[in-house]
């Protein structure tokens, strides 16, 4: 039997799999949507709020799935001890 004809007629070939699948697909790309969004809305405002502007443009403009978002509202937006 040809490679080809096991795909065909297994079950990764049948149409139900292929809907199956671009429905988790679709499902994982809402949910990382939905976690950068979040995130950069959170860091956005943080940001606009303190005056930091190059930040801003930066957390606007670099689309990192929230990791540069998450730095910046824990570490760099915090306030140095000099400033106290």
């Amino acid at each position: 039997m040809h490679w080809m004809t096991y795909v065909q007629y297994s079950q990764i070939g049948s149409p139900f799999w292929g809907f199956f699948s671009g429905f988790i697909w679709g499902f994982f790309l809402f949910i990382l949507a939905a976690w950068s969004v979040i995130w950069k809305g959170a860091a956005l405002w943080k940001a606009a709020r303190k005056g930091h502007t190059g930040w801003f443009i930066a957390l606007l403009v670099i689309n990192t799935l929230g990791i540069l978002e998450i730095l910046y509202i824990y570490k760099f937006s915090k306030k140095s001890k000099s400033a106290e």
